[in-house]
């Protein structure tokens, strides 16, 4: 092949799919140029390297066909679009999408947890199993309370410890067996603790020191349990998609539910840091670990309802993820 000969014949008509390529308005006609003068360019390239091998024509030919590939596709939505859209619509519509999963968590985890506190405290010999009656007067009259210690250190502690948890139930939500071991570990190790201070009859300490920062904390729990189990169905349950585009859009929903969880356990690990163990009235403390909860709440079901009217699934949108496939009826 004559590449001078080529490059002479052909410069005109790269040169126009270049300068398409650059262009920020293209009409209707422009865009239907773009694609015949790129997929003309995509052959001349073929052919300088079955005949040539790697040649500087077909390298600065490759840059211009690159440039029209890229133009046709579409760049990335830019970063300061993104950012609002995000905590906007897919991270409450995420959110929303584990409501009533989330609320049936919450009152298998009180329920267990009292009737495991109820049944331990009426029975003597089950305390006694616990350890001894010095050193389970010692945990409810001073351990207990002195747990919390103000600081920053400890809200730090604190959220780090909260976060492995939701990530644990994350990674291995798809199991549908790790996010309900949590759930019944966190409940019987509260009716355990429960039972211990109702058998001092220390209960209401433990319920004025736990509120502040749990009502957050423990609705943030339920919420990754209540993911990693949807990732589950997702897997069991795939509906009309394959069991793999079921999982992975679960998954993208899920991955965007982390980020909210790291937010939200953010905020209960500073209630627990820097309100619960401070010396203020019971009532100003829940009532700060109230607004918490409320705020989450809020972001999730109201914020999240109007995300979900919009279309929003949590997913991510249909140029982030690919086009879906379509299915008839």
């Amino acid at each position: 092949m004559d590449l001078d000969a080529l490059r002479s014949r052909r410069r005109g008509e790269w040169d126009r799919l270049d300068e398409l390529s650059r262009s920020r308005d293209l009409s209707g006609a422009d865009v239907d140029e773009l694609v015949v003068r790129y997929r003309a360019a995509s052959a001349d390239l073929s052919d300088i390297k079955t005949s040539a091998g790697r040649t500087q024509l077909g390298d600065s030919l490759s840059v211009t066909i690159a440039r029209a590939r890229h133009r046709l596709t579409g760049a990335g939505e830019n970063v300061a679009r993104q950012v609002p859209r995000f905590f906007a619509l897919q991270l409450p519509a995420a959110l929303y999408r584990l409501r009533w999963t989330t609320l049936a968590l919450a009152i298998a985890t009180i329920g267990i947890a009292a009737l495991a506190a109820l049944w331990i405290s009426s029975d003597p010999a089950l305390i006694a199993t616990l350890g001894s009656k010095a050193q389970l007067q010692q945990y409810a009259e001073n351990d207990f309370t002195d747990y919390y210690e103000p600081g920053a250190a400890f809200a730090g502690q604190v959220w780090t410890n909260n976060a492995w948890i939701a990530a644990q139930c994350v990674m291995f939500g798809v199991t549908g067996i790790f996010p309900v071991y949590v759930i019944m570990s966190n409940a019987i190790n509260l009716g355990v603790a429960g039972a211990v201070m109702l058998a001092f009859d220390r209960g209401d300490v433990m319920i004025l020191s736990l509120l502040p920062h749990g009502l957050l904390e423990l609705t943030s729990i339920f919420v990754a349990a209540a993911a990693g189990l949807h990732v589950f169905w997702a897997w069991v349950a795939p509906g009309r998609r394959t069991r793999g585009e079921s999982l992975a859009s679960a998954g993208r929903a899920l991955a965007t539910t982390v980020i909210g969880l790291i937010l939200s356990l953010a905020l209960s690990g500073l209630v627990e840091g820097f309100v619960t163990g401070q010396p203020w009235p019971p009532a100003v403390k829940i009532t700060i670990g109230a607004l918490a909860l409320a705020i989450f709440l809020f972001y999730m079901l109201v914020v999240g309802r109007w995300a979900t009217r919009r279309g929003e699934t949590g997913d991510l949108t249909e140029y982030e993820a690919g086009t879906p496939t379509l299915y008839a009826g």
